[in-house]
């Protein structure tokens, strides 16, 4: 099934190809060249919104707390080879559950017949989980081959909670020092901002939907702050280009015209990776759908939202036009002064 599928892309890059040499389609355009949104005058409003949204967040984190995995609260883990062909992880699923152990989670890897199987931690201490594995072993039969046997306890995966939220500090620090070396602090500060922000309404959606919080849980926050911070460098630069070419542009006008003129490009990239993650969700299966219902909320409703309406207007409060020259109430007034070109 993969060889078709792989076979049937090749074909479909191939007929792209031909097509976009020899122009047999027009141009398609989602965004018109044009557009002039007023995106900044909404900072007023998206402003506490985002405020009150972060609130909620945090007070969810520490009154209704998050759903922690086998990784972040102990258990067991199983790897086993299937003897026959390619392992069945829908049965082998149906067979588990029936065994009354908690939570437990099958993930294929490697080889179509290896599956890695774990399980909650059982209250008892370690006779319960050996009973546990036993159980395991009784389910399954002689069908597998038990390649590795491991007991993770509670201190283990302390230390695994608390090396994830270590790194995921450190490379908001890094995002940080890299920002302001690249452009000035202010833009530092305000993507390290926006960063935060939607680090913490994601770990404020974790904790309403429930969705398992593991080490793949991790991996979804650290690619977030990635994507968010790729999107929001991408309209700081047009910023700063702009801010070098228009020395008298009042800064709102300034930051909607850097918005509009890479709006385009968020747009077409936020809607392929969506289709992507769409797809993962449904068809990915249960192992990484913790992974993907992050990384849709974050990616898609967090990360556009805080790019164009947190990220770029902050800069206003955080004193970019200064540098210009100009303060902070011509900002204001121009902002309230209908421009002269746009009545006529």
């Amino acid at each position: 099934m993969t060889h078709y599928v792989l076979i049937g892309l090749g074909i479909l890059i191939a007929a792209l190809t031909v097509v976009s040499v020899f122009g047999l389609l027009p141009s398609l355009r989602i965004v018109p060249d044009d557009t002039h949104f007023d995106f900044t005058r909404f900072r007023r409003i998206s402003f506490p919104i985002s405020a009150l949204l972060s609130i909620v967040a945090i007070t969810l984190f520490f009154t209704h707390g998050l759903n922690f995995g086998i990784d972040f609260k102990g258990g067991t883990l199983l790897e086993v080879r299937a003897k026959s062909g390619t392992a069945d992880i829908a049965a082998m699923r149906t067979t588990l559950n029936g065994l009354s152990l908690g939570e437990v989670q099958l993930q294929q890897f490697g080889g179509p017949a290896e599956v890695l199987i774990r399980v909650a931690e059982q209250p008892g201490g370690d006779a319960a989980q050996q009973e546990a594995v036993q159980k395991v072993r009784g389910a399954l039969g002689d069908s597998v081959d038990y390649r590795r046997v491991e007991v993770v306890g509670p201190r283990v995966s302390g230390e695994l909670l608390a090396y994830g939220m270590l790194g995921l500090m450190f490379a908001i620090l890094g995002i940080l020092i890299y920002l302001w070396f690249r452009f000035e602090w202010q833009f530092a500060l305000g993507a390290m901002i926006a960063n935060v922000h939607d680090i913490v309404l994601t770990i404020g959606f974790m904790s309403i939907s429930q969705v398992d919080f593991d080490l793949t849980s991790i991996a979804a926050l650290l690619t977030i702050l990635g994507y968010s911070l790729n999107d929001t460098v991408v309209i700081y630069d047009r910023i700063r280009e702009m801010l070098r070419r228009y020395k008298k542009m009042p800064m709102p006008q300034l930051l909607n015209e850097s918005i509009n003129s890479t709006l385009s490009r968020s747009i077409v990239t936020h809607v392929t990776v969506t289709l992507a993650l769409l797809a993962l969700l449904l068809f990915g299966g249960q192992a990484i759908h913790s992974f993907t219902a992050v990384m849709m909320f974050g990616v898609v409703l967090v990360g556009t939202y805080t790019s164009i309406f947190i990220a770029a207007p902050i800069l206003i409060y955080l004193g970019v036009h200064t540098t210009r020259g100009e303060a902070p109430e011509t900002v204001e007034k121009s902002e309230k002064k209908p421009n002269a070109a746009a009545k006529k």
